[in-house]
């Protein structure tokens, strides 16, 4: 409990910074939004490709764990998808949105640590295969419904072009293709531009919570209960759930890699989950829903922790 304490409270103590510095008045909203467009941009995209660098594809691929972490991705985000946009009838954008939030873990800054703790080893394989996941399947297809959502008006074929146009120029998929194809190709940046990846991505994580505090303030909690709970609940209960049946019916050899599996779909959503919202007026939401579910995770990684034994 105490070790998963120290994983988490930093990430806490950077919103809070962000939250005070922004009441106080030491940053405008139109500053924290720049730092946003940072992230998005610059820090996030160098995360993405060194994250898919960092390992060669044939070294950790699994494709029994892939496709049993990707289905019970898909499944929960399905779920939430239609329970946003059919029960409680939300916006394409916003359903898109809160399939995104339940379905993808904060894998580097949260689960891994966490992972790493309880399992050892098999974390960094978890880790780079849900990086693979996440970055190929996940991220691409909300943004997609949520790009498609936010061009919608002029006929399904007008916004569809509308669509592609912006999914080619989102930095994060940009990102994503370019590293794939390096990774593929074994190709990598000369040592002078991996630096400044790194640099880059290593900023990405204390940014974003920096930005998700400033967001917060000034935010009005009402009317968020129901959208906040259903992603802290689908995200800390059933992705986890779902990715552990999926692991039942498509068992992989190694089952602390399957236990594994389990813990990084348990953790809270990723940090820049506001962040990707905003582009869709959708900050004050995520970021809403990113600390209630940092702050349950705490109990509920616990108990999955327990449970895989």
């Amino acid at each position: 409990m105490l070790a998963i304490l120290g994983i988490t409270a930093p990430i806490f103590i950077l919103i809070a910074i962000g939250f005070f510095a922004c009441r106080s008045g030491l940053i405008s909203r139109d500053q924290a939004a720049g730092m946003g467009r940072f992230v998005i941009t610059f820090a996030l995209p160098a995360l993405v490709i060194r994250a898919l660098l960092e390992r060669p594809l044939a070294e950790v691929f699994d494709w029994y764990y892939v496709l049993a972490y990707g289905l019970g991705s898909l499944l929960v985000f399905g779920l939430g998808y239609a329970f946003a946009r059919l029960v409680r009838k939300d916006s394409l954008s916003g359903s898109a949105m809160v399939g995104l939030g339940v379905s993808v873990s904060n894998s580097g800054f949260i689960a891994y640590p966490i992972v790493a703790m309880a399992l050892g080893s098999p974390a960094g394989v978890a880790l780079a295969l849900g990086m693979i996941i996440e970055n190929v399947l996940m991220i691409p297809l909300a943004l997609t419904l949520a790009e498609l959502g936010r061009q919608s008006g002029g006929g399904v074929g007008k916004a569809l072009r509308g669509t592609a146009r912006s999914l080619i120029r989102h930095p994060v998929l940009v990102a994503i293709t370019a590293a794939l194809l390096m990774a593929i190709l074994e190709l990598h940046p000369p040592p002078v531009a991996m630096r400044v990846i790194d640099m880059l991505a290593t900023a990405a994580a204390p940014v974003a919570l920096f930005v998700i505090g400033a967001s917060l303030s000034g935010m009005k909690p009402g009317g968020l209960v129901m959208d906040v709970s259903q992603v802290a609940v689908g995200k800390l209960i059933l992705h986890p759930l779902m990715v552990l049946l999926c692991f039942t019916l498509l068992p992989v050899s190694n089952p602390v890699l399957a236990s594994a599996g389990v813990l990084m779909a348990a953790a809270p959503m990723m940090s820049i989950y506001p962040i990707l919202g905003a582009r869709y007026g959708l900050e004050g939401r995520c970021a809403a829903g990113l600390v209630v579910a940092t702050v349950l995770s705490f109990l509920s990684v616990s108990v999955f922790i327990w449970a895989v034994g």
